[in-house]
């Protein structure tokens, strides 16, 4: 399996083989925990359960299902042959390798109520000459025809605090020993973000 749970810790820079400044996301990525497999007999899939973090109390369902395993985030995984994994097995950040691509999702950060200006990069009215619609919608639709409104027209509402995917991250430094990730770029979320980093 090439996918591990993360928390995003903030960024900083490095510096390559050319000197060049390469600005990085620091990400504390794993330790996580199996703790449960699905197999294509059972289930009619193969794929595992990973646990990521510590909780200070479950509650009685989740300690029914993870037993001694104190998870806080769970999350499910694909793959192959889940025979090969076995309960209470660790994954650990060594499963990514310097140069390895990965992608990255998260909850976007978010932003709040926004206007159609911010939110759908929207043009806006006049600013002079007596106009009054400066970042107003504007027209959302036509008359009698068809006499309603589209489906999918942009809007004003709460923008961001979404599922994000930042696609094709170099991974620049994996430090096996303090589980640090190092990815060129930036990734959704704000510090202390649940990340889900799957190689490609």
């Amino acid at each position: 399996m090439n996918s591990i749970l993360g928390t995003k810790k903030g960024m900083t820079q490095v510096f390559d083989e050319a000197g060049n400044v390469v600005p990085v996301t620091v990400i504390e990525a794993g330790p996580c925990v199996v703790t449960q497999l699905r197999t294509v007999e059972n289930d009619g899939y193969g794929s595992i359960q990973v646990g990521f973090g510590k909780v200070k109390k479950l509650n009685k369902p989740l300690k029914g299902h993870l037993k001694e395993l104190n998870q806080k985030h769970l999350r499910e995984f694909r793959v192959e042959k889940p025979e090969e994994y076995k309960v209470g097995q660790e994954i650990k950040v060594e499963i990514f390798k310097p140069g390895e691509i990965v992608n990255v999702s998260g909850i976007s950060v978010g932003k709040g109520f926004a206007g159609t200006v911010k939110r759908f990069h929207h043009g806006r009215g006049p600013m002079t000459h007596g106009s009054k619609s400066h970042r107003i919608p504007g027209s959302i639709g036509a008359g009698t025809t068809p006499g309603r409104v589209y489906k999918g027209r942009g809007m004003p509402g709460r923008m961001g605090a979404e599922k994000a995917t930042v696609k094709n991250l170099k991974v620049v430094k994996v430090d096996s020993e303090k589980n640090i990730l190092l990815l060129a770029g930036t990734v959704p979320g704000k510090r202390g973000n649940l990340l889900v980093i799957k190689g490609k």
